[in-house]
Order: structure tokens, then C-alpha cells, then sequence
């Protein structure tokens, strides 16, 4: 279906039983407590029966997906499965909550979320079974984003998953980078971000935290001082070169050029020329095609090592290409955290890169 959530919202909002009105609601929404849950949390309300069947078997393939270009597999979400029944008052107070449904489920479970739909709103959706969702804001909390997901029967409501399945993602996806956006970005390195002007004639967004670790013409490192042992070691390079032709951005030349700068300026210990970092081959890596402010961009998800084989981790790099400028920049962040989860970490990298304005003058910073 070509339509938004907040379409949806609209189309829908009055097919559900509240129990107070819209008015109602937002006079009460400053009262409402702050919503809780870490980044790429979601707690999910639904059936056990039916977690354990194919509605399951999708949805773990929608929210549990791992991420690609890894070592080892790392789901894109935190999932927490909860019995609709077991739902207490702390558990919806989740940023990210998700109830799932049948409407021909007779089960306890599926019972407790059917009761919030009325008769009418279940006519509306056996009347027309492509819709399947709702979207709803700050229902239980401040800053909550709440979704039902329903169908009429199994079958329609996993049809309709598998069309949606990047849809669903993304939303969550745009949401938690949103979220980490606020608390990562609060305070910028400013002479990082001098640096970058001034070395590659782009705008970056690097956490106060980053601290420049190497700075050559076209070339710039960024890396966070103090790793700990619940603190992955993440590192942020950015590089420039002139654009020339299409065949730049082919898989195998962005491969050709991020082991050229990393084999360049990277060392596991500067003191060691052996220990050079250089790409994985052993686990292909990711690459996928995008659009980022109307400039060309190919997002690469691998992982590294170094050529003594002394350190290793995964990678998040972005290719982008400015015509106009006639330059082609390369931007990636690389994690060290050994036998750790890498996504927290990725998704910040994520966050970070996805904030850099390549096509930044100096009109602009005037």
C-alpha cells in the first residue's frame, strides 16, 4: 500500500476503543512518565501460540534479521517477547512497543489485544485486508512509539508482513537514530569539525567525545580515548579524492580503495608496519545503493583485521559521491570489542556518518 503511517493513523484512529478522547489525551500527555528502554530495544505483545508459528517465524525475520557483512550473527533489534496477559504497567511503558494479532485467534493472548478493537473496526479491516497496521504515539509514555500490527486471519497478516517487511524496519530504524541522534550529537568536537572543513571541505558531526587521532591533507581520523571493557573501541575515518569515473563506485573498488587508505594510515600499533589493517575476505562483505542528500552513496557493512592478524573487528562505511564538486569522499567507522555485541556500537557509527554534509562550502559555515 502507497500510504504512511500517519495515513494510517488518520484512517484508523476511529475503528479503535479508547477510553478517553483525543482532547482528553493530550491534556493528560505532560502528566504521562518518560517512556524507557535502550536504544533497539522493542518489546513485542503477542500470543505464545502464535510467536511459536509462522506469524513468528516473520516477524523474527523482520525485527530479528542479523545484520549483514558480520562475523557472527547479531540481530538488528533487542526483541523482548511478552505475553499480551503478562503485559504490567512498567513493560508499556517500553519506548518501542509492538502488539501482534489475528482477529480469528481465540486464544488468551490474542483475546487481550482484540478487545481494544471494536466490532466496527473489525468489519473495516475483513472489508479491506491490506490494512494491517496502526501507528500510535505517547500512548502509555512520553516518546513512545507504539504499533499494532493485525490481520483478519495467519495468512493475510503475513503477506502483508513480507510486503512491508523494509518498511517496518526502517521505521524503527529512523526512529532509534533519532533517539541517538539527540543524546550523541548535544555536543560536537569542534575542531574536528574544523579540520574537516579546512582538510576535505566537508561537515562532519563528530561526538565531543571523537578526539583526532591522525590529520593529513584528504585524510582524517577520529577515535574515542578511552575504551573500556563495556565500552567498544570505535574509530571514525573520512577521505577525499577526485571523482573520475562509474566504475569507482563497483564493489570491488570501493574494496580496492578502503584497504588502500586503511593499509595507508591505519596500524593496529604504528610502532608495527606489519600491522596495517586490511578487509576480511573470508566473510563477504555488504554493500547496498542510496541516496543521501541528492548525492550517490554506497553503504558497505564488513569486517577487518589487522595483516598480523594481531586485532580484528566489523566496519560501517559510506561511499559518496558529490558531481558537482567533482570529488568522491569515503567515510567509515570500525569497531574493536572483542567477543562483544558490535550493534550498539554500529548503530552509532551509523548515526554519526549519516550527519555528514559532503557537499558543505564555506558559504555555508559563513
Amino acid at each position: 500500500m502507497k500510504i504512511t503511517y500517519n495515513t494510517l493513523l488518520l484512517a484508523l484512529i476511529s475503528f479503535l476503543a479508547f477510553s478517553c478522547s483525543e482532547e482528553s489525551k493530550q491534556k493528560m500527555s505532560s502528566a504521562k512518565p518518560k517512556a524507557r528502554g535502550s536504544i533497539g530495544e522493542i518489546v513485542l505483545a503477542i500470543d505464545s501460540t502464535k510467536w511459536a508459528g509462522p506469524v513468528g517465524e516473520e516477524l523474527r525475520g523482520i525485527f530479528e534479521e542479523d545484520l549483514p557483512g558480520m562475523f557472527r550473527s547479531e540481530p538488528m533489534f533487542k526483541v523482548h517477547r511478552v505475553d499480551p496477559r503478562a503485559m504490567t504497567r512498567m513493560l508499556k511503558m517500553y519506548t518501542n512497543l509492538i502488539y501482534v494479532t489475528t482477529f480469528d485467534d481465540k486464544s488468551g493472548g490474542s483475546q487481550v489485544i482484540n478487545a481494544q478493537f471494536t466490532k466496527e473496526s473489525k468489519e473495516k479491516a475483513a472489508s479491506d485486508p491490506s490494512i494491517y497496521s496502526l501507528r500510535m504515539e505517547d500512548e502509555y509514555a512520553q516518546g513512545q512509539e507504539v504499533l499494532y500490527l493485525f490481520g483478519n486471519n495467519e495468512k493475510e497478516l503475513i503477506a502483508n508482513l513480507r510486503k512491508n517487511k523494509d518498511r517496518l524496519q526502517n521505521l524503527f530504524e529512523v526512529r532509534e537514530r533519532g533517539r541517538l541522534e539527540k543524546a550523541l550529537l548535544a555536543r560536537k568536537n569542534a575542531a574536528a569539525q574544523n579540520e574537516a572543513r579546512v582538510n576535505l571541505g566537508i561537515e562532519i558531526a563528530p561526538p565531543v567525545s571523537y578526539q583526532i587521532a591522525k590529520s593529513e591533507p584528504d585524510f582524517l581520523w577520529l577515535r574515542q580515548p578511552s575504551p573500556t571493557e563495556r565500552r567498544p573501541d570505535i574509530s571514525l575515518f573520512f577521505y577525499e579524492t577526485d571523482y573520475l569515473s562509474e566504475e569507482q563506485t563497483f564493489p570491488e573498488n570501493i574494496l580496492k580503495l578502503r584497504d588502500s587508505i586503511a593499509g595507508k594510515h591505519i596500524f593496529g600499533d604504528p610502532d608495527v608496519p606489519e600491522s596495517f589493517m586490511i578487509s576480511e575476505k573470508q566473510v563477504p562483505p555488504a554493500f547496498r545503493n542510496m541516496v543521501i542528500n541528492d548525492n550517490f552513496t554506497v553503504e558497505i557493512r564488513g569486517t577487518w583485521k589487522t595483516n598480523n592478524i594481531s586485532m580484528g573487528g566489523t566496519y560501517l562505511g559510506y561511499l559518496m559521491i558529490d558531481e558537482k564538486k567533482g570529488k568522491l569522499y569515503y567515510m567509515e567507522g570500525f569497531v574493536y570489542f572483542p567477543n562483544e555485541v558490535h550493534r550498539d556500537a554500529l548503530r552509532e557509527i551509523q548515526t554519526i556518518l549519516l550527519n555528514t554534509n559532503v557537499s558543505w562550502t564555506e558559504s555555508q559555515g559563513a
